[in-house]
């Protein structure tokens, strides 16, 4: 009976079989490595419970022949009475009856002694070890029909992963066919943008250079107009007896700090302007300046100055030396800021710096004992920029908190809130008449603002990202900025439009600025790399690779023969824009943040992330 009973465990385990995948029918495609890692589980999962189902059936097997084993021991050691198995045979065939009739006569022969020891003795062994069989018999039939149960749920489960199986393999078939058909059409997509290529870059040549022609064109138009203005009142002050008395009035604004570098040339034009002895029927009309005229304007708005380039040649002579390569000395450090100093500025007239923090603070410094003049308090979020007005009477500040705002010193006081930038604002700048400021945000946009209005003149568009840096060109109306597209872009403040964009960069653009002259620009970007450009020529003159750390601002002294750079590995590097050599000079303990050139003291400032200024003599 227990060779059945095995029998039919066995033939129940392997009449449950898995098929082999290579008999199905259905055609499959190769799938690659990593998406089969799902197939693979599921492979895993299945046999698992294969694996338990056998060690279950190999428990039973132990069991049953374990309690064979204790069956024949009791039955050997502890024999049964005749009498007592009969009754136990009759009352498990429900024979009631027969079991009282049993009873009855088997103890009259005890009682009568009729019944010898013979009869009486115990059962015999293979009866009793029949019965045991039987019950085991029935356990196993349990057990049988419990494993048959366990498989047919386990082929259910195989069942259905094969479909899932099947469906997954379907579904990754449709995916792979919608992969390639889109990497198809991005295939045609590019060869037809590559078709239009040469057009498009040819166009943006002849752009850009119609651009270039017609800010040189307006550039000489206004130097000549001046010429003609100052011919004109040269003519006027010869003619005996012409003397015209006329009213004053004011069409311009005189530039602060202007006065120094003013020329029989200048005086003769600003006198001619206010006069109004300039006939413009002879000459050629600016549409620019025509516009202006004709349109409406507000009381209070400023007009944009005509541009007059200072030329090296019209500075002092003892500020034209620049230092010697490998001079610069640490000569003091200033704990200014418990933060990072983020921006600083020189006065342009006295012995005095201001440093912006990213405590949301601006401080006012005397130099170079370092004490304390003036804390601005009022802006909400981290300073990014600062910078002084021409005459040194105000201060501009840009913030995090995408407000510019304007001090005024006498008042120690906030006197304007520019609020019109949706973004943190990077950088600002004044125009050197000092009725306009610029400011680049990282909304992508940068603005002109009339501060005798006190509204946005322009918002110049173009970059597509971040515009990070903003400067005004001295004495002039061409603005230059730098943006995280790896651009840099000049821009006529009196149009709000772009004139010429310079490529070349390959990282994020953090800074850009002008020399004195105007003639070249330093840039810097996030890899290090630093750049100096000729403007007249659009091409670089000479790339310094400071890098890997990212290099956070450049500036020219003021001769433009030497070139500050600060660097994010906690130095400042200066270089020498003529011999091209390059020296570090390291006093920070973290990064360095912002550089400036102090021109009456002959100090070159740099302030950094441990809230320090430190002083290079």
């Amino acid at each position: 009976m227990e060779e059945a009973a095995g029998s039919e465990v066995s033939f129940c385990l392997q009449k449950f079989t898995i098929t082999d995948d290579s008999k199905d029918d259905h055609e499959y495609e190769e799938v690659p490595p990593d998406d089969e890692s799902s197939l693979q589980e599921e492979d895993e999962d299945l046999a698992k419970a294969l694996r338990t189902i056998e060690e279950q059936a190999e428990d039973a097997q132990i069991l049953a022949s374990q309690s064979v084993l204790t069956s024949e021991k009791s039955v050997s050691g502890v024999p049964g009475a005749m009498d007592d198995f009969f009754c136990n045979f009759l009352v498990r065939l429900g024979m009631s009856r027969t079991l009282d009739c049993f009873q009855t006569e088997w103890y009259e022969l005890v009682q009568r002694g009729l019944l010898t020891a013979k009869d009486i003795e115990s059962v015999p062994t293979v009866y009793i070890r029949n019965q045991q069989l039987e019950a085991e018999n029935m356990q196993l039939k349990k057990d049988l029909e419990n494993y048959k149960h366990a498989a047919n749920k386990a082929k259910e489960a195989f069942l259905k992963m094969q479909k899932e199986r099947d469906f997954h393999r379907m579904h990754h078939k449709r995916v792979v066919q919608e992969k390639t058909r889109l990497i198809c059409d991005i295939k045609r997509l590019k060869a037809h943008y590559a078709s239009y290529e040469p057009v498009l870059k040819q166009l943006t040549e002849k752009y850009q250079t119609a651009l270039r022609q017609k800010m040189l064109t307006t550039l000489e138009k206004d130097r000549a107009v001046g010429q003609v203005a100052d011919l004109q009142a040269a003519l006027q002050n010869l003619e005996p007896g012409c003397a015209i008395q006329m009213p004053v009035t004011k069409v311009g604004h005189e530039c602060s700090g202007m006065k120094w570098l003013e020329g029989p040339t200048q005086k003769a034009l600003q006198k001619a302007r206010q006069q109004k002895i300039l006939d413009v029927e002879s000459f050629p009309s600016d549409p620019v300046k025509d516009a202006e005229k004709t349109s409406k304007r507000e009381p209070k708005d400023a007009e944009v100055p005509i541009d007059i380039q200072v030329t090296t040649h019209m500075h002092p002579e003892e500020y034209t030396q620049c230092l010697k390569y490998g001079e610069y000395k640490l000569s003091s450090v200033l704990k200014v800021h418990n933060f990072a100093v983020s921006c600083l500025a020189s006065h342009p007239r006295k012995d005095i710096v201001v440093t912006g923090s990213d405590d949301h603070l601006w401080k006012m410094w005397a130099l170079p004992d370092g004490s304390i003049i003036m804390t601005g308090e009022g802006h909400t979020d981290w300073l990014s920029g600062c910078c002084f007005h021409p005459s040194g009477t105000q201060l501009i500040t840009s913030s995090g908190d995408t407000t510019v705002r304007l001090w005024d010193l006498a008042k120690r006081a906030c006197v304007l809130t520019l609020v019109e930038h949706t973004q943190a604002v990077w950088d600002c700048s004044w125009h050197s008449c000092g009725d306009f400021v610029a400011s680049a945000s990282m909304d992508n946009t940068s603005k002109i603002w009339d501060i005798n209005s006190e509204k946005c003149k322009y918002t110049m568009y173009g970059h597509k990202d971040s515009v990070n840096s903003i400067e005004f060109l001295a004495f002039s109306n061409i603005v230059l900025t730098s943006s995280a597209d790896k651009t840099l872009s000049l821009w006529d403040s009196r149009t709000g439009l772009r004139v010429y964009t310079f490529y070349g960069h390959l990282h994020s653009c953090n800074h850009a600025t002008f020399n004195l002259k105007g003639d070249l620009i330093a840039s810097c970007d996030s890899s290090g790399m630093m750049k100096l450009w000729d403007i007249r020529k659009s091409v670089p003159v000479l790339s310094v690779d400071a890098g890997p750390h990212p290099a956070n601002q450049a500036v020219f002294d003021h001769t433009g023969q030497v070139v500050a750079l600060a660097s994010g590995d906690g130095s400042v590097k200066v270089l020498q824009v003529e011999s091209g050599r390059q020296s570090s000079l390291r006093g920070h303990s973290g990064e360095v943040h912002s550089v400036g050139f102090h021109r009456r003291l002959k100090l070159l400032l740099s302030g950094g992330a441990d809230g320090k200024v430190c002083l290079w003599k």
